[in-house]
């Protein structure tokens, strides 16, 4: 554990509620780690408050934060630069000191690549199935396209969102990736391939376990892998379906440790290996088993 001293900086966590956190799991393990004098806590900030708490941050001279809940967007205002990739994504979810302010950084979507990357799971060329029009739907659906998918068929109940989405990042690429369908258009997709799912959508999230976006086996039956966001049960109700129809699948837990992973060098300009990594996820997953 690190000392803490008059040298010791620190760095946090600002949301509503944020008592269920591992971000200090990650960040106080890669410190004690790497030798940096550094410690890291959560900050419950109410509704209302977000402004403050960020002037306040930088008053008191903390070195860097993470944004989760409800304020990844709302956080946008108060920061002095903002990073190319937060602000197509239009969310930050770490803040990182500057002379002038806060400047924000979205490392959610580079640490779910390195995570894909990690697992085998490979973007490039791909023809991939993104579940769900959210906000975090919009992210992937944007590093997808960065990431030279081949083709993105994004699924939601209803297509006026997926659509807004599609229309957005088709226009930014200058051709058409990203095509909107309702989920049960998945049984118009050309069936002479297999395809890559992203669950990203909130569905099947504890304690709401046994349920999944779709459920129908033939839709399981067309991939080769499926990836979910959530972390919340380590199985999913969604993966339990594509591991049953023959198929690969993953949860979002490794996306949590290396968007973490990547704040932490970003705050420390210090470079976190591999092997690290897979140590400090498995505090992870002992601390959430305790």
């Amino acid at each position: 554990m690190v000392e803490i001293n008059g040298r010791t900086r620190t760095c946090g966590l600002i949301g509503n509620p944020v008592e269920h956190t591992m971000s200090p799991v990650i960040h106080n393990n890669l410190a004690t780690a790497t030798g940096e004098n550094l410690t890291y806590v959560p900050f419950h900030v109410e509704n209302g408050r977000l402004g403050d708490a960020v002037k306040g941050a930088f008053g008191l001279n903390i070195l860097g934060m993470n944004v989760t809940v409800p304020y990844k967007s709302d956080v946008i205002p108060f920061l002095s630069d903002i990073d190319l990739l937060a602000k197509r994504i239009g969310a930050v979810n770490t803040l990182v000191r500057t002379e002038d302010g806060y400047k924000g950084y979205n490392t959610d979507m580079p640490g779910l690549l390195r995570a894909m990357k990690h697992d085998g799971v490979e973007v490039e060329g791909e023809t991939i199935i993104l579940l769900g029009a959210g906000g975090v739907a919009r992210a992937v659906a944007m590093l997808l396209a960065d990431n030279n998918a081949e083709k993105v068929y994004i699924l939601n109940r209803t297509t006026d969102k997926a659509q807004k989405i599609a229309d957005e990042i088709n226009e930014y690429m200058g051709k058409e990736i990203i095509v909107a369908k309702k989920l049960d258009d998945y049984k118009t997709l050309p069936a002479d391939k297999k395809y890559l799912a992203i669950q990203a959508t909130s569905v099947g999230m504890y304690p709401k376990v046994d349920e999944a976006v779709i459920e129908d086996d033939d839709f399981y039956k067309m991939l080769h892998t499926g990836y979910d966001l959530i972390f919340n049960p380590l199985e999913t109700k969604f993966m339990h379906l594509t591991k049953n129809n023959g198929a690969n699948a993953f949860h979002g837990y490794r996306m949590l440790l290396y968007q973490g992973v990547i704040a932490y060098e970003l705050w420390t300009n210090k470079s976190v290996p591999d092997e690290l990594a897979e140590e400090v996820y498995a505090k992870m997953l002992a601390a959430m088993n305790a």
